[in-house]
């Protein structure tokens, strides 16, 4: 190992060039360049023993500042001097190792936060990282370096899916926060590994803050929301990440919030992050967001001076160009060169968590082999999660689950034999992708005469008039018909190409010419209709729901979501998935779109009754809950309050089902939620089975949010529900189970 005997000194050197001609100012600084070059290199940061922040010091002090600056950016050069590799920052992850070949994919996320079930997504993570490590070392191999090939995933998203027109609403978890919390606390444990000292990969909880919709105008638009919204609703994930789950990175959003954009906001980054959360990752942009706040009509007037206060406020990481722009605020004295140094620094301690300062027996992740991605198992995850992510909405005379015997059904509809609806957005690829229409062929009787007509186009009126399709329902005994939407439909803007909205909706409805097919299957068939939805968003159903005989949505299920369909269809497995998100009867329900103020918004404070309620989700089977019995009825602020409960299984079908815990204030006046998700379990009964299930909210669990955004203890009653969905009306006349009640008061 080579050693300087004097180490090289991380300022610039000064020279005065009033007092010595030009020719020898331009000697001496090559002079300069030619000895900081040629100086011995001291690799004892390579020693692994060492603690991190010491081997951190020793790698970037050698660094000239422009080799630094050069870090900040997400393409990030070789400095060949130091052993240090190029590497770019920017990998995808959402579901499944994305843009970077070969990987299983896994439901889209708004599906697996409808599994209800944290222990199956940190599975799920795992095993995305898993592969993740694995597609690693091979691209290392062969000096593939590119943008997605690496171990730094901008996942997961945590913005609250506050209203069904948001496109980019599938990328996350649904619309509770703690919903958002455990699931996404789950995702980032899965990635990150259990080693203390090391990770396995590096999460990034995205976009920090307040960023779901408009998509069309995520650049410029303004979000100024209460103190008391801010703390109880968009918050609470990204809290749940950085101080449970240790995420590794935080993905600053595009927007502005209280008059000032995220990327150079110092309450969000320092006051929140730093300060208050403790984070100690690395903070970066999101892509074009610090170049985006400058010219004409931005917060800045230069992209230097964006460059500069994005840095200052605490922007460790530019993806984009902005950041290369700093050689210029250096000269202009915006930014020290002790800024940028500290800056670059965090970024290498995530590399060094990483290990790619280390040699290779050091870590068990760089040992794991090829034969892990898109493996067996993998592949049989994914159709797990796809199962129970699945949320039967409605089962008429239990017209489900279907024989596989039965004679002639009829698969029909624009995405009963698509791929691409599987796969949602921020996708890998696979070889094995299995439609509904493969996954049907495989799960019926080879004596059952099965036909297949897609029957209308997804998006648009069909060009030919003529159309044989409704008339094939005149002949079968069921039809089962698969509608919705893609990511072509609702997405990110620059990918959703089938949208007229920017990637958002301007409705809820579905497509008017899947609408159109719909009701002529209705008027031709003479068995039951069975729809089958997918989307990444709630889909109204007006005029709709009351034709069909049993609903399913399915989101984008993923690679194996064909297989998983017909799993539910046909019995293999009970459908177990409970809605993430509010279903609203239409577009006219909700509050104006950019309107980020809470009112009137998800189950926690609509008044107004939706076409299927937050949490609800139908089985195979019945279950009956009793016995409910708690700690104290009357608790004090140093109380912790237990549930018990007996859930029993009283039809004829094994299921999983999914007990949720609802807090209720009976005086609101406080702007409080009119409900609050505050615990859930996922349950197996077999049939005829009983279990006596546990819950318990701890004295900070049971405060809430005041006007000031300050989390206190406000005494008062407070009605406890415990049922398989959201309380109310709705969910007991959709076919939910009746839910046990009582009331505690907090003095």
């Amino acid at each position: 190992m080579l050693k300087t005997d004097s180490k090289i000194d991380h300022k610039l050197v000064t020279i005065n060039s009033n007092r010595l001609p030009v020719r020898s100012v331009i000697l001496l600084f090559f002079i300069h360049i030619v000895t900081c070059f040629s100086q011995k290199v001291d690799l004892s940061f390579q020693d692994a023993s060492l603690p991190v922040d010491t081997r951190i010091e020793l790698l970037v002090s050698q660094m000239t500042v422009e080799e630094k600056i050069n870090q900040l950016t997400n393409g990030a050069p070789a400095i060949p001097r130091l052993q240090v590799p190029d590497y770019d920052w920017w990998s995808e992850a959402l579901h499944g190792v994305a843009r970077n070949g070969k990987a299983t994919i896994f439901p889209q996320a708004i599906g697996l936060g409808a599994t209800f079930d944290p222990d199956l997504v940190q599975k799920v993570a795992n095993a995305i990282s898993t592969e993740a490590r694995a597609k690693y070392a091979i691209s290392q191999e062969m000096g593939n370096h590119s943008k997605f090939a690496g171990l730094t995933f901008w996942s997961p998203t945590v913005n609250l899916f506050r209203d069904p027109r948001y496109g980019r609403g599938q990328e996350c978890y649904g619309e509770d926060p703690y919903l958002l919390s455990k699931i996404g606390v789950a995702f980032v444990k899965g990635l990150q590994g259990d080693n203390p000292d090391k990770l396995k990969v590096a999460a990034c909880a995205k976009h920090f803050a307040l960023h779901s919709g408009p998509e069309h105008d995520k650049l410029k638009f303004n979000v100024s929301p209460s103190k008391q919204d801010l703390y109880e609703t968009y918050f609470p994930a990204f809290k749940a990440l950085v101080t449970e789950a240790k995420v590794e990175g935080v993905m600053m959003s595009y927007n502005m919030v209280y008059e000032k954009p995220a990327v150079l906001n110092s309450f969000l980054i320092q006051e929140i992050l730093r300060d208050t959360w403790n984070f100690d990752g690395y903070i970066t942009s999101d892509c074009g967001a610090i170049s985006g706040i400058s010219g004409k009509d931005g917060f800045v007037s230069t992209p230097v001076e964006a460059a500069a206060m994005a840095l200052k406020a605490g922007t460790n990481l530019n993806c984009g160009q902005a950041y290369k722009l700093l050689t210029k605020a250096l000269e202009k004295e915006l930014v020290t060169e002790e800024l940028i140094h500290e800056r670059t620094k965090q970024l290498f301690k995530t590399r060094f968590r990483l290990g790619m300062f280390d040699s290779p027996d050091t870590s068990s992740y760089k040992t794991i082999s090829s034969d892990h991605i898109h493996s067996t198992e993998h592949i049989e995850l994914a159709r797990e999660a796809a199962q129970k992510s699945i949320v039967l909405l409605k089962n008429k005379n239990n017209v489900l689950p279907i024989s596989k015997d039965i004679k002639v059904p009829y698969l029909t509809g624009p995405f009963a034999n698509s791929n691409d609806m599987l796969m949602g957005s921020y996708y890998g690829v696979s070889s094995n992708v299995v439609s509904i229409l493969e996954g049907v062929t495989d799960a019926i009787s080879l004596g059952t005469s099965l036909n297949y007509r897609s029957g209308a186009l997804p998006f648009h009126k069909n060009i030919n008039e003529k159309n044989w399709a409704p008339n094939v329902a005149k002949e079968s005994d069921i039809v089962i018909c698969v509608v919705g939407l893609t990511a072509d439909r609702e997405g990110e803007g620059v990918d959703a190409i089938a949208s007229d909205h920017g990637g958002d909706r301007k409705d809820l409805k579905l497509p008017e010419n899947q609408i159109n097919y719909i009701h002529q299957l209705v008027e031709k068939k003479k068995g039951p209709l069975i729809l089958v939805v997918a989307s990444g968003s709630p889909i109204s159903l007006e005029g709709i729901e009351e034709h069909c005989d049993a609903i399913l949505q399915i989101w984008y299920p993923g690679e194996q979501g064909g297989n998983a369909v017909a799993d539910v269809l046909f019995g293999k497995i009970s459908p177990s998935g409970h809605l993430p998100i509010t279903f609203p009867k239409n577009v006219e329900q909700l509050p104006p779109y950019d309107d980020y103020s809470m009112k009137g918004r998800t189950y926690k404070y609509m008044t107004k009754e939706p076409m299927f309620p937050f949490g609800f989700g139908l089985t195979y089977s019945k279950t009956k809950f009793s016995d409910l019995l708690v700690n104290k009825t009357t608790l004090k602020s140093k109380n912790s309050l237990e549930v018990e409960l007996k859930v029993a299984n009283t039809g004829d079908f094994d299921i999983e089902e999914v007990v949720q815990l609802y807090v209720s204030p009976e005086n609101t006046s406080e702007n409080l939620p009119i409900h609050s998700l505050k615990a859930f379990e996922r349950v197996q009964l077999k049939k005829g089975e009983t279990k006596t299930i546990n819950l318990s909210l701890t004295p900070e669990e049971l405060k809430v949010i005041d006007k000031n955004g300050e989390k206190t203890w406000l005494k008062g009653n407070y009605k406890i529900s415990v049922g398989n969905a959201s309380p109310g009306p709705l969910s007991k006349k959709l076919g939910a189970t009746v839910p046990l009640e009582t009331t505690i008061t907090l003095r």
